[in-house]
């Protein structure tokens, strides 16, 4: 039977990026995690929000700037008001924002990454002549993990049977900043 299976799946990171940076309180490079907190501060009509962050050696903080001097018109009402109520759910969302961390050039422990892949969709044709798999991942978050553990964790073998198998040509993976594309006809490890 000939067909093309086209697989497609998206890596959401699981929590807030964690953050490495020079600690005042250390004296070195530690880690910073999200407090799940906001700072507001308003002089006259202009508005700074930030997303505190904390180290996890002495609980220093530095503050991950959202909105810098902007017109209390322009940031949303109910957003302002998440903000003033440290909206859990919204701290979340904007510790998973890469364009915020760039933005800050906050530098990412891509270490301490953790994600899920969630299955958005599964297609077979088979229309086509031949037998191919087509898995595509996609990574919104800029999430920095490798192309081969991410093939291994979805079919299910070891990174040295991957490795193996791109070598022999049994697997075909490409990468983009926003994309991993795998292929293959028929895999025997």
């Amino acid at each position: 039977m000939s067909y093309l299976k086209t697989i497609e799946y998206r890596i959401i990171p699981t929590q807030s990026f964690t953050v490495i940076r020079n600690c005042s309180g250390c004296g070195q490079k530690t880690r910073f995690q999200n407090t799940g907190k906001f700072r507001v501060n308003a002089n006259s009509s202009k508005i700074d929000v930030w997303l505190i962050y904390q180290c996890e050696k002495c609980r220093h903080t530095f503050n991950l700037t959202i909105y810098e001097r902007q017109k209390n018109t322009n940031i949303p009402a109910d957003e302002y008001q998440r903000f003033l109520d440290n909206d859990e759910q919204l701290a979340e969302a904007y510790g998973r924002n890469f364009q915020l961390f760039q933005k800050n050039k906050a530098e990412i422990d891509s270490k301490s990454e953790n994600y899920e892949l969630v299955k958005l969709q599964e297609l077979i044709d088979e229309t086509v002549c031949g037998s191919q798999t087509v898995i595509t991942l996609q990574n919104p978050y800029h999430l920095k993990i490798r192309p081969e553990k991410l093939a291994a964790e979805i079919l299910g073998l070891s990174s040295s049977q991957v490795k193996k198998l791109i070598a022999k040509e049994a697997i075909t993976i490409r990468s983009t900043a926003q994309s991993v594309y795998i292929s293959f006809s028929e895999i025997s490890a």
